[in-house]
């Protein structure tokens, strides 16, 4: 494996820049993540700003030395941060810098005491630090890259892979620690861009630069199994939020810790970030004037802006509701990956329940999705086997009216939601989705979890294996030999259609290989590659 020892300042603004661009990939995706109807909403968005001012301060380093760089990330950070997540990312980086003081370049180890120091920095310019954000991302990632460091096997590569793989685990256990999240079944979105940030940052050490270039960063999923597609459900109740205020100070001798006790009387949501000559502060008072009166006495003043939260709050309510779909029958479909589920979402599934081979949901999960949407009538679609009994028991449980299409595959799933008619009722559709997914062949390749012999054929541990609608029918060491086999089994002749979706696991590369065989074979046939990004099974193929 390719180990780095060290790297200089050069190669640290290289890292970030890298990461930035990465960042700007998924900016949408985090800002949906909200959970929060006023102006610090657009996290990704605010985060990519504050980045992008990192990483121009960055090339103004007055030299190339780690400790300069660094430095000047904090500085770009500090002037440019926008928002909550903004102005916290910024004092990461500024403890980041502290820890490299005085370095031309820096180890795992060094990374390991200086992202340490970054936590404490993020900790500390909050007045009241909540659990379950980016906070929490960047405190655990820390600890993991000490124990990484301490562990003997600490260089850079070895400490960045520790630091972005606890990074995932706490992003994805945030809605466990902050009950708003939870509700909402999301992740924290502060924490998904750090954690994108991160993983851009790994990327870069290990030299996947240009291959990044034609991927996308992770959405990570909440260990919360229940994730609602629709819009947040808010009410018409007048929630004063006040005015969500930002300004920059600049003197001499300021003191954060003392403006950060002055202001945490005037406010809420207080962040004070900076040093003797600069201050950035971000705030929600329902007296602005009183905050900048009071900071005005203490130098100057720059880039004030004032929003009041509870317009933005009333147009996200009159927003929500344009948004709000008056669907008579909604669809609950249970589907593991972030690709299939876009594409679920995209053909008017009302609710994702994440789950699938290896993580079957519960019935009383799929009972929280099924009262989670507006309409009494209910479709599901289980989408395996093994979770088609759970889904049947739903019925009984809830006073909506409720139809299970027996769906045993990802594509019988697609079929159904291609075959929904809105303009016929819950038992005609519920016909017509069953004939609709009867119509499909689904082949599922992936790997053995351990030896057996099964229908005439010996299975090794980790061979990949071809089933076909459920059935385990071939064997081999390779994913692609074992897809085609599967198709060999098949009369393509008389097909029309094949949608491979390939997983989490195969790249994109691989599975148009794979599809350029299959129109060589099989001229006739109309071959789709779409990115399911399932985990677990290398491809998912369906037939038509």
């Amino acid at each position: 494996m390719k180990q780095i020892e060290s790297i200089t300042g050069q190669e640290l603004r290289d890292m970030f820049a890298t990461a930035t661009t990465w960042l700007e990939k998924s900016v949408p995706d985090i800002d949906a993540l909200n959970v929060f109807p006023v102006p610090d909403g657009d996290c990704g968005t605010n985060m990519l700003l504050t980045m992008r001012s990192t990483v121009e301060e960055a090339y103004q380093a007055p030299d190339r030395s780690a400790s300069a760089v660094a430095l000047a990330m904090a500085k770009g950070a500090l002037m440019g941060a926008r928002g909550n997540s903004g102005v916290i990312l910024s004092q990461i980086w500024r403890g980041l810098a502290q820890g490299l003081v005085k370095k031309e370049s820096f180890t795992g180890s060094d990374l390991a005491d200086a992202l340490l120091q970054g936590s404490t920095m993020a900790y500390k310019g909050l007045s009241n630090p909540v659990e379950g954000t980016i906070l929490t991302v960047v405190r655990e990632a820390a600890s993991a890259a000490q124990e990484q460091a301490s562990s003997g096997n600490g260089d850079l590569i070895s400490v960045m892979e520790a630091i972005v793989n606890a990074a995932n685990e706490s992003v994805a256990n945030t809605p466990s620690l902050l009950p708003v999240l939870r509700e909402a079944g999301v992740v924290d979105a502060g924490g998904q861009g750090l954690y994108t940030i991160l993983e851009g940052a790994l990327r870069y050490l290990r030299g996947e630069a240009e291959q990044m270039q034609f991927r996308k960063p992770q959405m990570i999923a909440s260990n919360i199994p229940l994730v609602t597609r629709l819009p947040h459900v808010v009410t018409d109740e007048e929630v004063p939020y006040g005015y969500c205020t930002n300004f920059v100070i600049r003197g001499a001798g300021l003191n954060p810790d003392k403006l950060r006790t002055k202001l945490g009387k005037k406010g809420q949501s207080l962040i004070v970030a900076g040093d003797e000559s600069t201050i950035r502060v971000h705030i929600h008072t329902y007296d602005p004037g009183s905050v900048i009166h009071y900071v005005a006495s203490l130098g100057t003043l720059h880039e004030i802006n004032i929003v009041n939260m509870d317009e933005q709050y009333q147009d996200f309510l009159k927003m929500q509701k344009e948004r709000m779909p008056a669907v008579d029958i909604a669809v609950v479909a249970v589907i593991s990956g972030d690709g299939l589920s876009d594409i679920y979402t995209s053909l008017g599934a009302a609710v994702i329940v994440p789950g699938g081979q290896t993580m079957n949901p519960s019935t009383k999960e799929l009972l929280q999705a099924v009262e989670s949407v507006v309409s009494d009538k209910v479709i599901i679609l289980p989408n395996n086997k093994n979770v088609v009994l759970s889904a049947e028991q739903v019925q009984s449980l809830t006073t909506k009216i409720v139809k299970v299409v027996p769906t045993e595959t990802t594509p019988q799933g697609v079929a159904a939601l291609l075959a929904f008619d809105y303009e016929a009722d819950l038992e005609t559709n519920a016909q017509l989705m069953t004939e609709a997914k009867s119509a499909i062949k689904s082949i599922e390749i992936t790997r053995a979890v351990r030896s057996t012999q099964l229908n005439g054929l010996t299975i090794k541990k980790n061979q990949a294996i071809g089933l076909l609608d459920g059935d385990l029918l071939a064997v081999g060491n390779n994913t692609t030999d074992v897809l085609n086999k599967m198709l060999a089994k098949l009369d393509l002749n008389k097909a029309e259609i094949i949608t491979i979706y390939y997983g989490a696991d195969t790249d994109l590369a691989e599975a148009e290989q794979v599809s350029a065989s299959i129109r060589e074979q099989y001229s006739q046939l109309q071959v789709d590659v779409v990115r399911g990004g399932q985990p677990h099974y290398n491809y998912i193929v369906s037939i038509e």
